[in-house]
């Protein structure tokens, strides 16, 4: 019998083809990636789709404070399908502007961090020497502190703010990307190709930049999307405590800690809705960041 022929269309594949079939090919990991779009068109357009502006003073009424979900206005001009808080916001809108802020928050730190994580460990993995070991005591020390502590310390001297929080979260997540970018880049750089780039009289920048990033990529991308969910936790957790953002720049944190109070009282809508809207936001980025660790690194596939 002859061997079935391969059909021309998979020997045509181009690594990007290959990546969305691997990623689309487990039904957890597409339902997780379409509900993670629709969490971040929701975030991108809360403004929109907001049946409220939350924080526009004018239109909030205290009459309407702690009103149950699918409840009416007392004007009867709107209904509120997830009640309203103390001060008569309405909840779905609240948490649409606050899934807009937490989503923001744990992008823009991740994205720094991975850039100063990423520069100083393929200094620290393709200089070595002093360089390698300062980068990596430094990191080592930050390492040993818990991530909550530090950010609290930060915090404690800085004050409360989007940016005060962003260079929290920066500070305690570098030396993850900082580490894996130096582990990844001292496999490369004993390889023919960067041997061959220094030959050639490349600076050491460019041959950096140029060649040892592209093959550090992969194990950064996924320590990244895990860390944006990490990033997005530990700010709701700094909020909670009333160390993290403002009110009038309030995150789903901030929410879930402004109806805490009124949880025994029954008005359990206030707190839990945006506690559901984290929980759901962290878990489906750790599914498609789980999911880009298997497409990524075959080696490391669930079986």
């Amino acid at each position: 019998m002859e061997p079935t022929p391969i059909p021309a269309r998979n020997m045509a594949e181009t690594p990007w083809q290959r990546f969305v079939r691997n990623f689309f090919g487990s039904r957890i990991a597409t339902a997780g990636f379409v509900l993670l779009a629709l969490i971040v068109l929701a975030a991108i357009f809360a403004p929109v789709i907001s049946p409220q502006n939350p924080y526009d003073l004018a239109k909030l009424d205290v009459m309407d404070s702690r009103l149950e979900p699918g409840q009416a206005s007392v004007d009867g001009s709107m209904t509120y399908l997830l009640g309203t808080d103390d001060q008569g916001r309405d909840m779905l809108s609240a948490i649409l502007y606050g899934i807009r802020i937490s989503v923001m928050v744990g992008v823009v730190s991740t994205i720094i961090a991975l850039s100063l994580g990423l520069t100083l460990g393929l200094l620290a993995g393709y200089a070595g020497g002093r360089i390698e070991a300062f980068i990596m005591r430094v990191a080592d020390i930050q390492l040993s502190f818990p991530p909550i502590l530090i950010a609290l310390i930060l915090l404690a001297l800085t004050g409360r703010g989007i940016d005060k929080i962003i260079i929290a979260l920066v500070a305690v997540q570098w030396a993850y990307y900082a580490r894996t970018a130096r582990s990844a880049a001292l496999v490369e750089r004993k390889k023919e190709y960067i041997e061959a780039a220094a030959a050639l009289g490349l600076s050491p920048l460019r041959i950096m930049f140029r060649h040892l990033l592209p093959n550090c990529l992969p194990p950064l991308i996924v320590v990244a999307a895990l860390q944006v969910a990490s990033a997005i936790s530990l700010e709701a957790t700094l909020s909670f405590l009333g160390l993290g953002l403002p009110i009038t720049e309030p995150s789903l944190g901030l929410l879930i800690a402004n109806g805490f109070q009124y949880l025994l009282s029954g008005k359990y809508w206030i707190s839990v809705f945006p506690g559901i809207a984290l929980l759901v936001t962290v878990v489906t980025i750790n599914l498609v960041a789980d999911q880009l660790r298997d497409v990524l690194n075959p080696r490391l596939q669930t079986q």
